[in-house]
C-alpha cells in the first residue's frame, strides 16, 4: 500500500509537469541504449568466505602433465540473496528548512512522498562544508582522518595527514565495499574529491571515481560547475555536454546505467550515489520553474523565517516549545530594505526556489524510472537534503558574476549592479549565481549561521529521509537520535548484509568510524548510538557529547575577509582569542542559550575532548581562511585576499 502511495504522489507531480517530463522522457529514450561513534570504535571483521579482498589461494592441483593436474576456479563475488539496489542521493548547499519535507515553503513533491512513506531524521548531521561532507560520507570515517581536512584544491589543501586533500586506500569507499561484493557501482553529478593536479585526462585516475570503486561515473570532479557548460567527464575522459541543464543530463545517465546493467543481468544489485551540482551556485534553471514562485517571497526573509518555523512545530519537525533565534546581526530586516533592494533580492530567492523545485523534478524521474521497471520496492534510499547548511557566499547583497572569494563591492555599487543584471540571475549568463545572505539564513530555519560554520547546527544539520519500501516503517515517522555522514556506510552494509572488510585488493582497512542507525528504524525512543562527534572547518570548531557541545566561532572567517562588516573587532582574531560557548542540545537544539558561564566543568571537559580528537584524527595544524586568502598553505605566494579565486570558482570547473 505504502508504494501506491508514493506512486500517486509521484503521478500528480508528473501531471502538472506534463510538457516537460514529454520533453525529458525522449531524451531519456535517446539514452537508451548513487563518528565517531563510541570513543574507539571497533573494527568489524567480517567472513573471509563473503568478503572479497585477495584472489583466494589456488586450491586446486598442478602436476607434471594435465592427466596429474585439477582445475580450480574461484567462486566470483554474490551480493547477498535478496540484496536490495542501494542509492545515496546528496543535494548541495540546502539549508534544513527549505524543503516542504521538512517544513520549508519550497516546493519538493519527491521528497515529500519519500519522506511520507519512509522515516525523517531531524538530527543528522555533515561535516559543513562539501569536500569534508562528501569524504565522510563515501569512507566511514571523520574528513581529517581520510585527509580531507579542507579540500583537494591546491589553493585549499596543504602538506599534512590531515589536509592533503588524498583520500588514502586504507579507507576503502561505499561503492569499493559493494563492488567487491557483487554489486555495479555508477556514480552521476559531483565529485569533488579528486586533486586538481589529477584532473586531467592523462590522469593519473587512482582518485578519480573509478579509482574510488565507481565502475562508471558521469559528472564533474570539482566543487563547483556551471549547469550549461559544465567541466565534464565520464569514466576516465573529460567529454562535451550537450547544451542541457546538467541536472537533465546526469539523470538520463543514470536510468542508462540502470537500464543497460539490468539489461545484461536481470535482478543483479547496483550502487547508485547521485549528486548534483545543486543546489550550489551557480544558481541556473529554466524560467519555466523560477517563474512558478513570482511574487512568492514578496514580503521577505522575515516572513518566510516565521512560516517556516510554523510549519516545522506543525509537522512535529522541530519541538512545540521551540524558539526562534534572532536574526543576524549583519542582516537587515526586510522592510528596512528599499524598493530596489527588495526588487532584486526577491528575484534571487526566486530562482534559488525554482532550482530546488527543479532538482526534486529530477529526482522524481529517477524514482518514477525505478517504479515503472519494478525495482523500486528493493531499493534502499538514503536522501542527505544537503553537504552542509545553506551558502554564506552570496554576500548580504547576492552576486551573478563576482568570483568567489573576492571582496564584495559596496551596499550602493552591489545593488546598482545586480539590478542591472536582474535578467541574468538563474540563466546561463549569470555563472556565479548565489542568493543574498539573508535567505541562506532563512533557508537554515530554525537555526543561526551557514555553510563553513562547523560551529553551528546551522552549518552542520541536514535533514536525512530513508526509504525502503521491503523493510522499513513507511509512515513518515520522526528520529531525533543524533546521527553523522560517516554513519550512512555502516548503516548501509548492515542492511544490505554486508560486513565491513580488513582488506580491499590487498590494502589492509582502518576502522569505521561511523555508527550503523539501523537500531533507530523501528524504534523512535532508542538512545542514540552515536554519542560522540568533532567539527573542523577553517578555524569553526566544534565538539559533540551526549547531547551537550561546546563551540566556537573562530576570526577571520570568509565573511570578514571578503565583505566589510563594521561591528568587527579585527584586534579579536586569531586561535588565541576564541571565544568558547557551550549549549545542552537536549532542551535547547538551536542554540540560543549559552551555558559556558555556568557549567565551566563541563565546558572543559569538551575541550579536552576536542584536544584529543585533534591528536587522533589529524585536526592539527589549525589552518583557517586567513591562512588560505595570504597563500600560506601549499602555494606560498604574496597574499592575495582581495583577488583570490581558486581553480574550483572558475565557471566551468
Amino acid at each position: 500500500m505504502h508504494t501506491q502511495k508514493f506512486f500517486i504522489s509521484m503521478a500528480t507531480t508528473t501531471a502538472v509537469h506534463a510538457s516537460r517530463l514529454a520533453s525529458l522522457l525522449l531524451a531519456s529514450a535517446l539514452w537508451a541504449a548513487s563518528a565517531m561513534g563510541q570513543s574507539d570504535p571497533p573494527a568489524v571483521r567480517p567472513n573471509p568466505a563473503t568478503t572479497q579482498s585477495d584472489p583466494p589461494a589456488f586450491q586446486g592441483v598442478v602436476g607434471k602433465t594435465l592427466k596429474d593436474s585439477k582445475e580450480w576456479w574461484a567462486t566470483p563475488p554474490h551480493a547477498p540473496q535478496g540484496a536490495p539496489n542501494v542509492i545515496w542521493i546528496l543535494l548541495d548547499d540546502v539549508g534544513f528548512g527549505a524543503t516542504s519535507a521538512f517544513g520549508g515553503i519550497i516546493r519538493t513533491p519527491t521528497f515529500d512522498s519519500l519522506a511520507d512513506n519512509g522515516l525523517r531524521y531531524t538530527n543528522f548531521h555533515t561535516a559543513g562544508i562539501c569536500a569534508p561532507t562528501r569524504s565522510a560520507l563515501l569512507t566511514g570515517r571523520n574528513h581529517h582522518f581520510v585527509h580531507e581536512g579542507g579540500f583537494s584544491h591546491i589553493a585549499l589543501s596543504a602538506g599534512f595527514p590531515g589536509y592533503d586533500g588524498r583520500i588514502p586506500s586504507s579507507a576503502g569507499t561505499i561503492a569499493e565495499i559493494l563492488r567487491d561484493n557483487g554489486y555495479n557501482t555508477f556514480g552521476v553529478g559531483k565529485f569533488g574529491l579528486t586533486p586538481d593536479e589529477d584532473a586531467t585526462d592523462a590522469g593519473p585516475f587512482d582518485r578519480w571515481p573509478s579509482g574510488k570503486g565507481f565502475e562508471h561515473w558521469f559528472g564533474f570532479l570539482g566543487s563547483q560547475t556551471d549547469q550549461y557548460e559544465p567541466d565534464l567527464i565520464e569514466d576516465n575522459a573529460h567529454v562535451t555536454p550537450d547544451g542541457r541543464h546538467l541536472s537533465d543530463q546526469i539523470t538520463d545517465k543514470a536510468i542508462h546505467y540502470i537500464t543497460r546493467q539490468q539489461k545484461a543481468a536481470p535482478g543483479k544489485p547496483f550502487f547508485l550515489y547521485f549528486a548534483p551540482g545543486a543546489t550550489h551556485a551557480p544558481h541556473q534553471v529554466d524560467k519555466y520553474w523560477s517563474d512558478q514562485y513570482k511574487g512568492a517571497f514578496d514580503d521577505g526573509w522575515d516572513a518566510f523565517r516565521e512560516k517556516v518555523f510554523t510549519n516545522q512545530k506543525r509537522k512535529g519537525i522541530i519541538p512545540a516549545d521551540a524558539q526562534l533565534p534572532e536574526r543576524n546581526p549583519n542582516i537587515p530586516a526586510w522592510n528596512s530594505l528599499n524598493a530596489d533592494q527588495r526588487k532584486v533580492y526577491a528575484r534571487f530567492m526566486e530562482v534559488y526556489a525554482g532550482y530546488l523545485t527543479y532538482t526534486d523534478f529530477i529526482v522524481g524521474r529517477l524514482v518514477n524510472f525505478l517504479k515503472e521497471s519494478h525495482q523500486l520496492d528493493n531499493t534502499l534510499i538514503f536522501v542527505v537534503i544537503g553537504d552542509n547548511g545553506a551558502s554564506k557566499e552570496g554576500t548580504l547583497h547576492g552576486v551573478i558574476n563576482k568570483q568567489l572569494f573576492t571582496r564584495a563591492q559596496q551596499d550602493v555599487e552591489a545593488v546598482k549592479a545586480n539590478l542591472d543584471s536582474i535578467g541574468e540571475i538563474g540563466t546561463a549568463e549569470g555563472h556565479q549565481t548565489n542568493y543574498p545572505l539573508g535567505w541562506a539564513q532563512a533557508a537554515n530555519t530554525p537555526f543561526k549561521y551557514w555553510k563553513q560554520d562547523a560551529n553551528s547546527e546551522g552549518g552542520t544539520r541536514n535533514p536525512l529521509i530513508v526509504f525502503y519500501p521491503r523493510a522499513l516503517p513507511h509512515d513518515g515517522e520522526v528520529r531525533t537520535q543524533y546521527g553523522h555522514v560517516i554513519d550512512l556506510l555502516p548503516t548501509t552494509l548492515e542492511l544490505v548484509g554486508i560486513p565491513a572488510p580488513p582488506v580491499i585488493r590487498g590494502v589492509p582497512q582502518d576502522s569505521i568510524q561511523g555508527v550503523s542507525l539501523a537500531y533507530s528504524f523501528h524504534d523512535a525512543k532508542a538512545v542514540s548510538h552515536h554519542r560522540e562527534q568533532y567539527y573542523y572547518i577553517f578555524g569553526a570548531r566544534s565538539v559533540y557529547k551526549d547531547g551537550w557541545k561546546a563551540e566556537t566561532l573562530h576570526h577571520p572567517d570568509i565573511l570578514d575577509l571578503t565583505i566589510n562588516i563594521p561591528t568587527r573587532d579585527t584586534t579579536q582574531f586569531g586561535f588565541d582569542k576564541d571565544v568558547w560557548e557551550l549549549y545542552d542540545l537536549n532542551t535547547d537544539f538551536n542554540e540560543r542559550i549559552d551555558l559556558a558561564k555556568k557549567y565551566p566543568e563541563k565546558l572543559a571537559a569538551l575541550k579536552a575532548q576536542f584536544d584529543a580528537d585533534a591528536e587522533r584524527y589529524h585536526i592539527y595544524p589549525f589552518i583557517d581562511w586567513d591562512d588560505v586568502f595570504h597563500r600560506r598553505i601549499h602555494n606560498h605566494g604574496t597574499a592575495v585576499t582581495a583577488t583570490m579565486a581558486p581553480a574550483a570558482a572558475t565557471p566551468k570547473q
